[in-house]
């Protein structure tokens, strides 16, 4: 797990935040979110901007808040941007589908 952000030095402490969300999502049927995904989506898009001061309570409130539409949009778009599928493919289609 990449813990380059400068927020990586909460990693430790939040993780039973983040095993939380992650079994949040599991209950509405996002079973395959990974803590790797939720913690790309975090550093890439929610911590985009870095705050100097801030705080663990802020860290894991950023945490618990994550929607999954907000973080099933934020993989739909590196998706695309990685190329990892075509929509000319039927297959693939079927794929992003589910």
């Amino acid at each position: 797990m990449e813990r380059s952000h400068q927020y990586g030095r909460f990693y430790e402490e939040i993780k039973p935040a983040l095993k939380s969300k992650l079994e949040e999502f599991r209950l509405f049927g996002y079973e395959r979110v990974t803590e790797k995904e939720l913690w790309d989506y975090l550093t890439k898009k929610k911590w985009k901007k870095v705050k100097e001061d801030i705080h663990l309570y802020e860290v894991v409130a950023d945490v618990l808040s994550v929607q999954a539409g907000e973080l099933m949009n934020h993989a739909t778009v590196e998706a695309f941007k990685l190329g990892d599928f075509s929509l000319e493919d039927e297959e693939e289609r079927q794929k992003l589908l589910k």
